[in-house]
């Protein structure tokens, strides 16, 4: 019998094949085999203005945020240095003076 690789996504071993494809059962992830490296190679994070952002680079809110469980807000403007791209609806991670760690969206910041 063909062995099954675990899902890529959530390390599930109840794999199944459907027609080329490959799917997991558990988290629905659906790929193709020999293709699970190549979507993280292919995401690409834009900023506000269409720059595509690397791991380290520097950015700038574009607008006021509101801090989530906070009543402090971070203001339009606040440089970000050395930000770390991650999977997710917030797709920046980063510390920022004053507030600390903290995930930010791609689309309100600017790079530079």
């Amino acid at each position: 019998m063909n062995e099954l690789p675990n899902c890529p996504k959530c390390n599930s071993e109840y794999v199944y094949e459907d027609g080329i494809l490959l799917v997991c059962p558990e988290c629905a992830h659906e790929w193709t085999p020999g293709a699970e490296n190549a979507s993280e190679e292919t995401k690409v994070v834009k900023d506000a203005n269409g720059n595509v952002l690397q791991d380290g680079d520097s950015v700038t809110v574009i607008k006021d945020l509101k801090v989530k469980g906070s009543s402090s807000v971070l203001k339009q403007g606040t440089r970000v240095k050395s930000i770390r791209l991650v999977d997710g609806d917030h797709d920046i991670d980063c510390k920022i003076d004053g507030f600390g760690p903290m995930k930010l969206k791609s689309e309100f910041v600017k790079k530079g």
